[in-house]
């Protein structure tokens, strides 16, 4: 869940500050037309709902609680000779 924030959080920042790149670094990779920094943001965004997937079935798993696995290895009861 941190994941998923974080990056949902720097995908904002992004979105709203597109020269960071430039601030930050001194490096110009997109001439300052802000390419780069809008492919971060679709990266970022991207992890951010991946990772908020992630631990949402995470928590339904730990929700739902263990399972039982039957004595026969997963086959719905039967029973072999």
């Amino acid at each position: 869940m941190a994941v998923a924030l974080a990056a949902g959080i720097l995908g904002l920042v992004t979105i709203f500050w597109h020269d960071w790149i430039e601030m930050l670094t001194g490096l110009d990779p997109d001439q300052h037309n802000g390419s780069v920094e809008w492919l971060l943001v679709a990266g970022l965004l991207a992890v951010a709902v991946a990772m908020g997937l992630v631990a949402r079935r995470h928590w339904r798993l730990l929700a739902a609680g263990p399972q039982q696995v039957p004595a026969s290895g997963g086959r719905g009861g039967e029973r072999r000779p």
